[in-house]
């Protein structure tokens, strides 16, 4: 853990994450709590809220889209409770219209997935006034066009044919992308 991120995280370093990607939480919580954040976690919009209200935190990052409803309705909660909070909102679907809609409600940051701790520290303490540092690695883009395309196939549970309705493209041009290799 850097100096660097122990000094920009202050007295208060309450930080609330809900994903409900399980394994994906599990693993951003244990690299946040590595970066010196006092990390609580929800799966969803229900649970989300329920921390918001009880014990506001000073960071939250939050996954957009949730099985049970939209993030941004736990982010006006906690600009309601705590209007000093610094709050990333994440997403695997990136879209001009939801940036600024998160951006209007509050949030500090608007980052697609698959972001990294790295990523979220940076956004989270970064200042109103600066844009945080360009990754120094970043992905290329078939390699996030990549990850898109196996994210939603995880979720359609690996069938081939609805993952390609729902990304609208040939089922066929969707089984030569998955036979090959991810790119790098």
């Amino acid at each position: 853990m850097s100096d660097t991120a122990i000094e920009g995280l202050g007295e208060d370093r309450s930080l609330l994450l809900v994903d409900d990607d399980e394994p994906f939480l599990r693993r951003l919580a244990k690299a946040m709590e590595k970066r010196g954040f006092d990390v609580e976690t929800a799966q969803s919009v229900a649970g989300g809220s329920a921390i918001a209200k009880a014990r506001p935190p000073a960071f939250a990052v939050v996954d957009l889209r949730l099985e049970d409803g939209n993030g941004l309705d736990v982010v006006e909660i906690l600009r309601e409770t705590r209007p000093d909070s610094k709050v990333v909102v994440l997403t695997g679907y990136g879209a001009i219209a939801t940036a600024v809609a998160a951006v209007k409600i509050g949030a500090t940051d608007y980052l697609s997935k698959p972001a990294d701790a790295t990523d979220i520290t940076n956004a989270l303490l970064s200042s109103a006034e600066a844009l945080p540092e360009p990754p120094e690695n970043p992905m290329s883009a078939d390699r996030v066009r990549w990850e898109h395309i196996q994210r939603v196939y995880e979720q359609c549970d690996r069938n081939v044919s609805e993952t390609a309705r729902r990304l609208n493209m040939h089922r066929r041009t969707l089984q030569r992308i998955l036979a090959k290799r991810s790119p790098r």
